[in-house]
């Protein structure tokens, strides 16, 4: 089976490659060893690194068992979960999706996945319960602790919902959690309903989660086969192992920061394939998440080639020139729908009359390419074969590890998060949580 690959001959105008090569060799080949023997800052939370394969068949049929329950129950499946909780499955599920999925029906054994959780929007909330009030559900909620106040307040509303529904002897068994081994609020829940549960490991952190049961789980609910995304991932852990002049996340790390180095501080993921929407805003909590500290960070932005050519490529062709692009090109498409010929070609569309669509796609995506280029923009390119399972785990763990090579060769710690709990506490403080008078008093004052 062909592997994803990595393109950088675009970049080579801006950044030599000599020098792409020398922080490959002197600084990128350091990063991977600190990421594989765990040397480095927060390799406490180092877990993802080999979880591919050290997911074995009976754990992978363990999720498949509890996961076809769901769907052999239930009309719908709502997902709750926040960050690495919700937009690993939501990219899989997306990519590999009917693109009109939401607007076809149910039937016994095809459940469709929704999300909650994710915001704390009291419309979309409302706009969901309505939805499932006359419908057979099932809620897969995702928490290390139980307290994360967004799916909280979803789940709260969800489990009353269905126990009122379905009655609370009922709804125990279509209700799955995933969540802390031993601690937490939603474990002590779990425990005491006598819920099914999954254990997210303490050291795999959240936007790392999507290859375990956080985002395996919902994945397979959906219908698609997590043992081929696992596989997928397994290829790319395997490849990407050892440092070497051929290891392209080494590469994609060296030539990311390289670019940094030279004033391109945001980097673009483009896709040419609406499917691969959240996989970028997957992309873009990875990303962020690890490396925005320290007051450094390369910012991660994304776009949807070619409808987001419409809205930004102005800007992206002729803006500041202090941005860097990295399509993720499709190579085939599980579909052929050839350009008809009109008599009338009052669109002058005859001269690709015959040619199918995603030729045409090709070429604008080749043609964007050498624009933004020739606009003083650096692209890289990975190539991806097709939009299947294993195909996906492979870009997936090659993201997950060169985020990690990235984080150190940034010099920054990529596996916590410090910043995120700012937002928390003057949340807590300003809706006056127990615990906080300190901080309700000191942010009233700013008020």
């Amino acid at each position: 089976m062909e592997k994803i690959k990595l393109d950088i001959n675009s970049v080579l105008k801006f950044v030599s490659e000599k020098e792409i090569r020398q922080i490959e060799s002197e600084e990128a080949t350091k990063a991977i060893d600190m990421v594989k023997n765990g040397t480095g800052e927060g390799n406490d939370f180092l877990g993802w690194y080999d979880l591919p394969s050290r997911t074995s068949m009976k754990e992978l049929d363990e999720i498949i068992e509890v996961a076809n329950d769901l769907r052999n129950s239930c009309e719908y499946v709502v997902s709750v979960g926040i960050g690495g909780s919700y937009l690993g499955a939501k990219a899989v599920i997306e990519a590999l999706n009917n693109s009109f999925d939401a607007y076809t029906s149910t039937s016994k054994g095809a459940p469709k996945v929704l999300f909650a959780g994710q915001n704390i929007g009291e419309e979309y909330l409302a706009e969901l319960q309505e939805f499932l009030k006359d419908k057979k559900f099932g809620i897969i909620v995702i928490s290390k602790s139980g307290t994360t106040t967004e799916p909280a307040i979803a789940f709260r509303l969800l489990k009353e919902q269905l126990e009122a529904q379905a009655g609370k002897e009922a709804a125990k068994n279509l209700i799955v959690a995933i969540t802390d081994a031993k601690r937490g609020a939603l474990r002590q829940l779990a425990t005491e309903e006598g819920y099914r549960t999954f254990v997210i490991e303490d050291n795999v952190g959240g936007r790392f989660s999507v290859l375990t049961p956080v985002g395996l789980l919902p994945i397979a609910v959906a219908g698609y086969d997590i043992k081929k995304l696992v596989k997928g991932a397994v290829e790319m852990e395997k490849e990407l192992a050892n440092a070497s002049d051929s290891n392209m996340a080494e590469l994609y790390a060296s030539t990311r920061n390289a670019l940094y180095r030279a004033g391109k501080k945001t980097e673009i993921l483009v896709n040419y394939n609406p499917k691969l929407h959240f996989f970028g805003e997957w992309w873009k909590q990875l990303y962020g998440e690890s490396e925005g500290k320290d007051h450094k960070g390369i910012f991660p932005a994304a776009v949807d080639f070619s409808t987001d050519l419409h809205s930004m490529g102005q800007w992206i062709q002729d803006g500041e020139r202090t941005i860097f692009e990295t399509v993720i090109s499709v190579e085939k498409s599980k579909s052929e729908k050839l350009i008809p010929s009109d008599e009338a070609n009052l669109d002058g569309l005859n001269y690709i009359a015959g040619k199918h669509v995603d030729d045409v796609n090709k070429m604008a995506e080749l043609g964007t390419r050498i624009a933004h280029v020739d606009g003083g923009v650096p692209n890289m390119r990975i190539i991806v074969p097709e939009l299947s399972e294993e195909y996906l785990g492979q870009l997936i763990y090659f993201f997950e590890i060169s985020c990690g090579i990235s984080g150190y060769l940034l010099g920054v710690n990529p596996f916590n998060q410090p910043g995120v709990e700012a937002y928390k506490k003057n949340m807590f403080a300003l809706l006056e949580k127990p615990g906080y008078e300190e901080a309700t008093k000191e942010i009233k004052a700013k008020l």
